[in-house]
């Protein structure tokens, strides 16, 4: 079995260390990243809502223009 010193773990410890600290700085980013992406996803849900309620407008007058010119029976 090779002999374990000191100087061995202290290198592997660093390398270890070293490692970790450039996993961390990935995960930043990653984290920052998925921000972004939460940030465009919620963008995009407001502009769905709001063409929802435009195509809603929309229709509410369509009906009121078919029921003046007596396209529809008015609605009791």
């Amino acid at each position: 079995m090779a002999n374990v010193t000191n100087d061995l773990l202290y290198e592997v410890l660093k390398a270890m260390q070293t490692r970790l600290d450039r996993l961390d700085d990935s995960m930043g980013e990653v984290k920052g990243e998925l921000q972004a992406i939460r940030g465009h996803l919620s963008a995009t849900s407001q502009d769905i809502s709001t063409i929802y309620q435009i195509t809603t407008r929309q229709d509410q007058r369509l009906e009121r223009i078919e029921t003046r010119l007596g396209l529809l029976e008015p609605a009791h």
